[in-house]
């Protein structure tokens, strides 16, 4: 099915839902559906009370987060309306996911491209045992990796290991790749010594989350398959390093709640507990410093949190929002959200993109504080570092070699644009070049 159809089947779809409703509910009963809406905007109100408050107000607003979608169900039940509600909000649902596939041919991109490259001679690898809960042992990625001709160094024992000073003498004794299994923030700081000296760097899935890896497309569920980039089945790719300070990111850094959360003492041992305890302070403005980020000639003030990505992550919906499609744009993403007040909240929590949501795009963002330093999480590491915070972008300045074969990205979903789907709907006839 084209394009074209997809969109009106997704109109047809809509229309379908409305005559559900119509054809089989009354008049009092439309207006129950309206206050079904109404009740989802104070679900999302009670979600925003509950984080930004303590005591009484944080449990009645549990309270109504839980008690109205139950109001709600029994009124349509006592209606007779349940099957109703079920078969519209079924239709819509299919009427969405028409509509995303219909836009999805102008979103797809080609992929980042690779050029053919020699196996290295001299591979060193940098293995935490025990990050992503013990994937170095579980996936015998030491001896895998050894039987291909790497080098292997381990971060155990007691102490804590330099790993940039492991990289480093590594280099030094004429390592010509360098890659590491393990967390993020160790990939960023090896990454950045690869950069540095102009070598390859090779990146195993062995962390818990695997963000960066999952960008470069790389097989998550196993990791020994990235070492299939040390043969002659690896091909190389130039993407893009993130610059904060005199360290490089990979991922993000991230600013304001997140950071200040993460960097309090108790969240290791209580992270929910932590988070909730904080979270009121934060987001009254009573608590952490108050920042300002300048990104080109647009300036965001009092943000409640900040983040700066390298290259921009996918926004068209709230789960898109932890995957880039590219990662040799050369340019920063920022997403930076300030909430003032409920209705803010209720916005920002059902996708509008409206006064708390400011998104776009930069090669330098300047985050400055009324506080000598602040915290700042990098690559989910937090450091405190001294304001102003500089943040740029070096385009293509790392060199990754990945597997030919891997899982590859999947194309970003695309924003539900309706002008644009309404276009394709039409039966005039499309201008030269429309699909």
């Amino acid at each position: 099915m084209n394009a074209r159809w997809l969109a009106r089947a997704a109109f047809a779809l809509m229309f379908a839902s409305a005559a559900v409703l119509i054809g089989f509910a009354d008049l009092a009963s439309l207006a129950m559906v309206a206050a079904g809406a109404a009740a989802a905007c104070l679900v999302a109100a009670g979600g925003y009370w509950f984080l930004a408050h303590r005591g009484v107000v944080r449990w009645l607003a549990l309270g109504l987060v839980i008690f109205v979608p139950v109001a709600v169900l029994v009124v349509f039940a006592l209606n007779h309306l349940i099957w109703v509600a079920v078969v519209s909000v079924a239709l819509l649902v299919l009427a969405a996911g028409a509509a995303r596939l219909a836009l999805t041919p102008a979103a797809a991109g080609t992929g980042m491209p690779f050029r053919e490259v020699p196996p290295p001679r001299r591979a060193f690898l940098i293995m935490n045992p025990g990050s992503g809960g013990g994937k170095v042992a579980r996936f015998g990625l030491k001896e895998k990796a050894e039987a291909l001709g790497a080098e292997v160094a381990l971060l155990e024992g007691p102490g804590v290991v330099d790993v940039a000073d492991l990289a480093r003498r590594a280099v030094a004794a004429g390592a010509d790749l360098l890659g590491v299994a393990g967390g993020d923030g160790t990939q960023a700081l090896v990454a950045g010594i690869a950069a540095e000296r102009g070598l390859p760097f090779l990146v195993i899935s062995a962390g818990t989350r695997n963000h960066f890896a999952m960008d470069l497309g790389l097989d998550r569920g196993n990791p020994a398959a990235c070492l299939d980039a040390l043969t002659g089945d690896g091909v190389e790719q130039r993407i893009d390093l993130g610059i904060i300070g005199d360290r490089t990111f990979v991922n993000n850094a991230s600013f304001g709640a997140y950071a200040e959360v993460v960097e309090n003492p108790a969240y290791r041992d209580d992270k929910r507990g932590t988070t909730l305890k904080v979270l009121p302070d934060l987001l009254s403005g009573h608590r952490g410093a108050k920042l300002t980020a300048r990104a080109g000639d647009t300036t965001v003030t009092g943000p409640q949190a900040l983040l700066v990505s390298n290259d921009p992550y996918e926004l068209s919906d709230i789960a898109g929002l932890g995957r880039r499609a590219r990662l040799d744009a050369g340019t920063l993403g920022v997403v930076a959200v300030t909430v003032n007040n409920t209705l803010q909240a209720v916005e920002l929590l059902r996708g509008a993109r409206g006064q708390g949501l400011t998104t776009l795009t930069a090669s330098e963002v300047v985050v400055d504080a009324d506080a000598p330093e602040i915290p700042v999480g990098i690559d989910g590491e937090t450091v405190m570092m001294p304001t102003p915070v500089r943040c740029a972008i070096r385009p293509k300045a790392l060199r990754v070699r990945v597997p030919r074969d891997r899982p590859g990205v999947r194309p970003p979903k695309p924003r539900l644009d309706w002008a644009t789907l309404r276009q394709l709907a039409s039966f005039r006839a499309s201008p030269a070049g429309t699909v």
